[in-house]
């Protein structure tokens, strides 16, 4: 079925590429030039007045020029002082900082939701400024608008909500999906972020609250990778919830029933799924916080037909992937040394299965990329879960989870048995890396960093991946204390550095998922790439591992600093085009064909340039009215 599959796929590549070559034959000629017309060309609109000032994505409030506002009939409905957009990002900013100097005892929880709610204001009246602040603050607004903050805004969403933002697609809307996309104003979508509510961060069942982490996720495909934010679109399905106390709340936006599951629930995904790839079949879809137990089955049901991935099981994997070799470096030893590395993983949910499938296979193919280091690759993981050290003598095991399970001989020899606890096996194996995806706050006890102590590691790797914050496994403060100053800490959520005295610092290295997945759908888009395949994932991976200088991995910094975003973004959609074209996948993206993008891919300075000005800016455009 998969290499039917492959064959057709090639040969419906090749005749696209046979039809643009016929259709337009002076195309490889002609001279390239990669400037977009995004936001620089003049916009038509079809409205005017108050209706133009109501709209978050023409309104440019005092930024309306006086032409504009005789052309728009915008006269006499704006003071009439015509103000900059740098003038305008400074009145907002000090509101926003009257808020922080207000708050006195340091960041909180509500102090951020205010943060959240005072932009989530701005975004609502005016989208292009609202993207200028975010992109221009991005290290101090993402953790607003992503993680951590946007799991509270999840709990809270109920009581948040004011303006619709996204679609919800829902099971009571089974058999009109077909005609629903049909309601959204966009004719064309790039990015569609779609939740079923299920697996919030570590928050558990949030229900259609959920939609609060698919707006945040896409604000930051604006952000860092420049998607045009009208061609972006958040979705909720909402299937019910089995989040009991939401069950009973009567102000709860969402069905009050339990959750669809089995072949109900199965039939209201591939309904989606049909919808909006038949109105937009170029969009890429990212699967965000589905519960582990239909993570993997619904990406193995796609992602061979439809262009879509998932972050918590792909992107996670990459990100950890990006660090764990970082990590190697930061030992002073070259990455090819990766497969020596032992890992204790702690946690067997789709995340963590995602991270230990990608580290195999990086290692499998550092050691010849064949069946018989495939299989050795494994032997350098021991897997813990909620019931201990997982071996072949666990009942009714994840399948998932078994190829990673330990055979009992070996787990014997090495003094340890089926459901060992964290403690035991860290004592017994003295891994190179412990690496924590388990959403359980404080797993990493005094008790497991002591016997980290013993590890054969010159330099022990603890990665406290769980989001959010008061789900990391541990903090830095306790990880240098306890473990000592010379190890590399990475966290999921963002922590301050260490003091650790006399001029040395402890680096809390962010390993963010927005490193990878702004790029890795920037890249799919401007390949043309029809699936997002491994080797995608991988090269976007190895390019983030690769980013850090020497001497600042020497450091213990082995993920680079949020500031600079934009960049990183480039180059990871860079290594995802290239990688698409290597593999013949790629199709080729608006006047750009497959072998205008192969010629482009030959310069690593032309494939930069082509990414960077397919980037979408926040620059207010010309409007011009037009009447329908």
């Amino acid at each position: 079925m998969s290499n039917c599959w492959n064959q057709t796929r090639a040969a419906t590549s090749l005749i696209r590429r046979l039809k643009r070559s016929i259709i337009n034959p002076a195309a490889v000629a002609r001279p390239r030039c990669f400037t977009t017309a995004e936001g620089h060309r003049p916009s038509l609109v079809h409205k005017r007045s108050l209706d133009i000032l109501h709209d978050p994505w023409f309104n440019k409030g005092t930024a309306f020029s006086m032409t504009e506002r005789d052309r728009l009939d915008l006269r006499g409905l704006l003071p009439p002082n015509i103000m900059s957009p740098e003038q305008q990002i400074e009145r907002f900013m000090v509101d926003l900082k009257r808020l922080e100097v207000q708050a006195r005892d340091g960041p909180s929880d509500p102090n951020a939701l205010a943060k959240w709610r005072i932009l989530n204001r701005l975004h609502d009246r005016n989208e292009t400024m609202y993207y200028k602040v975010l992109i221009a603050n991005i290290e101090e607004y993402a953790p607003i608008v992503y993680t951590p903050t946007v799991g509270l805004v999840c709990q809270n969403y109920s009581g948040l909500f004011r303006r619709p933002r996204g679609m919800y697609f829902s099971a009571e809307d089974r058999g009109e999906m077909m005609s629903m996309v049909y309601n959204w104003p966009a004719d064309q979508v790039d990015m569609i972020v779609v939740t079923d509510g299920s697996r919030i961060l570590g928050l558990g069942d949030l229900g259609v609250q959920g939609i609060g982490i698919a707006i945040g996720k896409l604000d930051l495909y604006v952000a860092a990778a420049g998607i045009n934010p009208q061609r972006v679109l958040p979705v909720m399905i909402d299937v019910g919830t089995n989040n009991e106390k939401l069950l009973k709340d009567p102000l709860y936006l969402g069905l009050q029933q339990h959750r669809l599951d089995g072949d109900e629930y199965i039939a209201v995904i591939d309904e989606f799924m049909e919808a909006v790839f038949t109105r937009w079949p170029n969009v890429i879809v990212q699967f965000e916080d589905f519960q582990s137990k239909w993570a993997f089955k619904l990406l193995q049901r796609y992602r061979n037909t439809y262009r879509m991935f998932n972050d918590d099981v792909q992107g996670t994997a990459g990100v950890a992937i990006a660090g764990l070799l970082g990590a190697v470096r930061a030992q002073g030893r070259p990455m090819i040394d990766f497969p020596k590395q032992k890992i204790v993983v702690a946690g067997a949910g789709s995340a963590g299965i995602g991270v230990l499938n990608a580290a195999r296979k990086t290692m499998a193919r550092m050691l010849g990329n064949n069946e018989t280091a495939f299989d050795s690759a494994k032997s350098q993981f021991w897997v813990v879960d909620a019931n201990g050290l997982i071996t072949e003598e666990r009942e009714n095991i994840d399948p998932v989870a078994l190829p990673f399970a330990r055979k009992i001989k070996e787990a014997g020899r090495q003094g340890l048995r089926e459901g060992a606890s964290l403690v035991e096996v860290v004592e017994q194996v003295k891994p190179d890396v412990l690496l924590g995806l388990s959403a359980v706050g404080g797993l990493f006890s005094k008790e497991v960093l002591e016997a980290l102590k013993g590890s054969t590691s010159t330099r022990p790797a603890i990665f406290a991946m769980s989001n959010p914050t008061k789900n990391a496994e541990c903090t830095p403060e306790e990880a240098f204390s306890i473990v000592g100053d010379n190890i590399i800490f990475a966290s999921g959520s963002p922590f301050r550095d260490v003091n650790l005295g006399d001029g040395h610092v402890g680096h809390c290295n962010q390993g963010n998922n927005m490193y990878l997945f702004p790029g890795i759908g920037l890249g799919t888009l401007l390949s043309g790439s029809r699936i997002i395949s491994d080797g995608m994932l991988q090269a976007a991976a190895e390019r983030l591992a690769a980013y850090m200088s020497e001497e600042e991995v020497l450091k213990g910094i082995i993920y680079p600093p949020i500031s600079k975003i934009r960049d990183i973004t480039k180059e990871v959609a860079a290594a995802v085009v290239k990688e698409a074209v290597e593999e013949d996948l790629a199709e080729g993206y608006r006047d750009i064909d497959a072998r205008e993008l192969q010629k482009i891919c030959q310069s690593q300075e032309e494939l930069l340039e082509y990414v960077k000005n397919s980037m979408w800016s926040p620059e207010y455009p010309t409007l011009v009215y037009k009447k329908d």
